[in-house]
């Protein structure tokens, strides 16, 4: 994309900057580039649209910005203009020397005032003045992202100095915030980095409910306080991701793996959006910690608050309804296969029940419910674990094999049944409906001859 850029903006004044240069100098793929114009950033931005067959538009957030985005969505580059007059004001005013280098498109040395280069070779992010985090709170969540996608070592003194501004962070648009954040969630180090950030104290504005948790101790059948299982609980989802043939075995590993990696939301997959999940499951549990008889500890209702609670949060950070429906329900059910364990063997219809109850997350959930027992590792946790993970490979290829193959057509329709049966549509008739479609996944019927009997011989059944 370089070359194309360079050869549409021939004679006019123009630098890479940014992360995008950062990026380039790392080696490391850059599809969105940032370009500093000294002219007219939109006749800059149109030029290269025309070039390149893109479309050119200016960015109603930044004053006089520009983008330019390729037909197949493949790149894009933003243009901004030079602020301050000149190329070193313009660094001068940037979050880190990381970030403060500039490359001229027309070619030459690299422009680095503020030893951001070096600070490249050493792995380490440095602000570049004590006015960085003043000026946007917002880089005190993003120092701690860069840190946690680029495996780099904060400086002490710049660590210092966003933590001066973090409460700041309350005080920016929440679309910002979250856009960050999830960065920090879905990044591969993503326990660190939130270690990181709640060291700062970032974690405690922007998502209060994780901060919460610490010190809420729990059962002998835990080893760890709420906070310690919660982010052991998001290292095992982190786990199951790499490797899920160690928690789910061989023959369930791939399409596992093709479930967590589909789009979901908020430029999230699924195993990201169950990140989020296995961080706020338990996120109610500080308001419904309980002391039991014996001295033992409860936390009654926690899935049903905390399925409010999720929703309230992730409504604040401005995420989409389809991730606060998505985390709420995890929230909701993560607790259902848990009570089956006692049952097993399963017959079918409880499996049935649990499917249809835990619906459209019954996979998702049945994942982060593993991911739980293997982070509970307190009294008996050997045997526990074993059985769970054992039921959960069970259900979890009935949630697969039931979701890959969709729904199936049902053996009759309700105005057909209704009519077989002698009853007008109403309540009756969707629960005649739910059994046929159970009795159907035990083998009970196959077809619609079945499905009418069985339906009459319910309808003969004493009302409880």
């Amino acid at each position: 994309m370089i070359e194309p850029l360079r050869e549409a903006l021939a004679g006019r004044p123009a630098w890479l900057v940014g992360g995008a240069l950062r990026d380039r100098l790392l080696g490391r793929p850059t599809p969105d580039l940032d370009v500093v114009i000294d002219g007219d950033v939109r006749a800059a931005a149109r030029s290269l649209g025309r070039a390149a067959g893109g479309a050119s538009f200016e960015l109603s957030d930044q004053f006089g910005a520009w983008r330019v985005v390729a037909r197949d969505r493949s790149w894009q580059v933003d243009f901004v203009p030079l602020q301050g007059g000149s190329l070193e004001a313009d660094l001068a005013v940037r979050d880190l020397t990381v970030n403060a280098m500039a490359e001229p498109l027309a070619g030459g040395d690299l422009v680095d005032p503020h030893g951001g280069e070096r600070d490249l070779r050493e792995r380490r992010l440095r602000m570049v003045g004590p006015q960085a985090f003043a000026s946007d709170p917002l880089r005190t969540l993003r120092v701690v992202r860069l840190a946690t996608e680029l495996g780099f070592e904060i400086e002490p003194e710049t660590a210092a100095a966003a933590r001066e501004q973090v409460a700041r962070l309350a005080d920016v648009s929440a679309e910002r915030v979250f856009a960050e954040l999830r960065r920090v969630v879905s990044a591969d180090a993503a326990v660190r980095g939130l270690a990181l950030a709640d060291e700062m104290g970032a974690i405690g504005v922007v998502l209060p409910e994780l901060a919460a948790l610490h010190g809420v101790e729990q059962s002998t059948y835990h080893h760890r306080d709420v906070h310690g299982h919660t982010i052991e609980v998001l290292q095992a989802i982190i786990d199951l991701e790499r490797d899920p043939a160690a928690v789910v075995g061989d023959e369930l590993a791939a399409p596992v793996r093709a479930l967590l990696a589909e789009p979901l939301s908020d430029e999230l997959t699924r195993g990201d959006a169950l990140r989020f999940g296995a961080l706020l499951h338990d996120a109610a549990k500080p308001q419904t910690r309980t002391e039991l008889p014996n001295g033992r500890v409860g936390f009654p209702g926690h899935d049903v608050e905390g399925a409010r609670l999720v929703r309230d949060a992730l409504a604040r950070l401005k995420a989409s309804e389809r991730l606060r429906a998505y985390v709420a329900a995890l929230t909701r059910h993560h607790l259902r296969l848990g009570f089956l364990v006692h049952d097993m063997p399963l017959e079918r219809r409880a499996i049935y029940r649990y499917l249809v109850a835990c619906e459209p997350v019954e996979a998702d959930v049945t994942l982060l419910s593993a991911a739980d027992r293997l982070a509970t590792r307190g009294r008996k946790a050997d045997v526990a674990i074993e059985r769970h993970l054992e039921l959960a490979r069970q259900v979890l290829a009935e949630a697969l094999a039931r979701r890959g193959g969709g729904l199936q057509p049902p053996l009759l329709r309700g105005d057909e049944l209704a009519a077989e049966v002698g009853i007008v549509p109403g309540p009756e008739l969707g629960r005649l409906l739910a059994r046929i479609a159970e009795a159907r996944f035990t083998g009970e019927v196959s077809t619609r001859e079945e499905a009418i009997a069985l339906a009459r011989a319910a309808l003969r059944e004493p009302s409880a």
